[in-house]
């Protein structure tokens, strides 16, 4: 089917969708049982944009690159997020800027804008080499050459050390898995709620309430805790160059005497602290897999790492020179996009969008993962070619790749992220090759819990190489 819409559907004729019996509620059973092959399903059967109702609601999806960055950037002011979505991630982020809207979100965005600058960001990478060097270092025992790894404990580990050293300077390892594990109870517990008109209340006696409360005591505790010890800490004794100090000091450049709310730090903590490490972890995971299925590009990674750091670790100056070990990053997001769907948005007002009239008050929904699928995109979808992402290569239409969103909220931590990963990675590819265990031969299938994590887990197996 076309991506865009002739013209003359200029109407408020809707455009094609599944049925919608029992006022659609089966279909939101079968995108609870597996989302991301509903969507892949219907932009197949259906075309770049399908409508469905859902009980009162009535949605839109949108499939091509061309209607997915006409919502995101173009008719971005008429579009406000989805509320409950908003209801779900305000219950764990506060009023941050994940979930704020209008001037507050404007305002706080560009007061935490400076503290991803490119200078920032370059300084973080000893603090991610110290990391890296810490939970790889004995990720093989030493005793042994080669070893079964659980890479998702193991990523989790390494990103989250990270995340404290960066906002706290602290690398406190208990602190850190009880974190992780916390994180990943949160996210599938959010994923759960989405499909939910309202949360239960965490007082009531309601399966997974339980987990629920211990995660939220662990990761509010944790970040007030450390808040709490900065504020006590003398100035000249005080970390002056991880975010939390870059946070004290943050004013808005358009009133320069407001800074952050005691409130606002907190929960802009919290998002950084738990949005800072779960994605880049969750890439970093399937990247291990896919790397460890080819031999033919865990040689290329290992013979590119070797040419250009001759042995030493890999500082944010080498980062743009492993062109072909990010473009194995690129792609692992094109196949495993930490965040395979976009929190929903709702129309403020009649919008235009591929020739089809989406009524005020309509949902529009975006993922990312059927673009990242689409062979009119991406030939032959869903095999690893991190050729696609190499210098000089022919880059896909602009919207098709999105694994940090687009528009005015595409992700603030990108960069960071792409450092991180690839700072990370070389250190591990200078240390191991990777390759796939007999007994863990099948790749696992993604569970959406919010990010994109693999059912029971990923295992790889680690040589030592030195």
């Amino acid at each position: 089917m076309n991506t865009l819409m002739d013209t003359a559907n200029l109407t408020t004729k809707r455009p094609p969708g599944p049925p919608t019996p029992w006022l659609g509620l089966p279909l939101l059973r079968s995108m609870r049982r597996d989302y991301l092959g509903f969507m892949q399903q219907t932009q197949k059967t259906y075309g770049d944009i399908a409508y469905m109702r859902h009980g009162y609601e009535h949605a839109y999806d949108l499939f091509s690159p061309d209607l997915m960055r006409e919502a995101l950037v173009d008719n971005v002011e008429h579009f406000i997020r989805w509320e409950r979505g908003i209801s779900v991630f305000e219950e764990a982020f506060g009023q941050s800027v994940l979930v704020t809207e209008g001037d507050t979100w404007k305002r706080q965005r560009r007061m935490l804008t400076p503290v991803f600058s490119a200078r920032h960001i370059a300084g973080y990478a000893a603090l991610m080499t110290a990391a890296a060097r810490r939970a790889l270092g004995d990720t093989v025992p030493a005793s042994e050459t080669n070893a079964v790894v659980d890479v998702e404990a193991l990523m989790a580990r390494v990103t989250m050390d990270v995340i404290m050293r960066v906002l706290f300077s602290s690398s406190a390892e208990a602190d850190a898995r009880d974190a992780a594990t916390a994180t990943q109870i949160l996210s599938a517990t959010a994923m759960n709620e989405m499909y939910w008109p309202f949360t239960v209340p965490m007082w009531l006696p309601w399966p997974g309430n339980g987990k629920k409360r211990w995660a939220f005591r662990t990761l509010r505790g944790l970040v007030h805790r450390h808040i709490e010890e900065r504020r006590r800490t003398p100035a000249g004794d005080a970390p002056a160059d991880d975010l939390l100090a870059i946070l004290l000091a943050a004013r808005d450049e358009e009133n320069p005497t407001l800074g952050l709310s005691a409130k606002e730090l907190f929960d802009q903590c919290m998002v950084l602290f738990q949005a800072g490490h779960e994605t880049s972890a969750t890439a970093l995971v399937w990247w291990s897999r896919l790397v460890a299925e080819r031999a033919d590009v865990s040689q290329r990674i290992q013979k590119e790492i070797n040419d250009v750091l001759q042995g030493r670790e890999p500082t944010a100056a080498d980062a743009p020179r492993l062109d072909y070990l990010q473009a194995t990053l690129k792609e692992a997001m094109r196949l495993y996009p930490p965040i395979p769907a976009l929190m929903s948005r709702r129309a403020v007002r009649d919008v235009q969008l591929g020739g089809w009239t989406i009524p005020r008050g309509s949902l529009v929904r975006i993922a990312p993962w059927v673009a990242h699928h689409d062979a009119r995109w991406f030939a032959d979808p869903e095999a690893f070619r991190p050729e696609r992402f190499v210098a000089g290569a022919e880059s896909p239409p602009r919207g098709a790749w999105m694994p940090f969103g687009a528009g005015p909220r595409v992700c603030i931590g990108q960069h960071f992220a792409m450092l991180e990963m690839t700072l990370v990675a070389a250190m591990l590819m200078q240390r191991y090759a990777v390759s796939i265990d007999k007994v863990n031969s099948e790749r696992p299938e993604g569970v959406m819990n919010v990010t994109l994590r693999p059912r029971g887990g990923m295992r790889v197996r680690f040589s030592r190489t030195t």
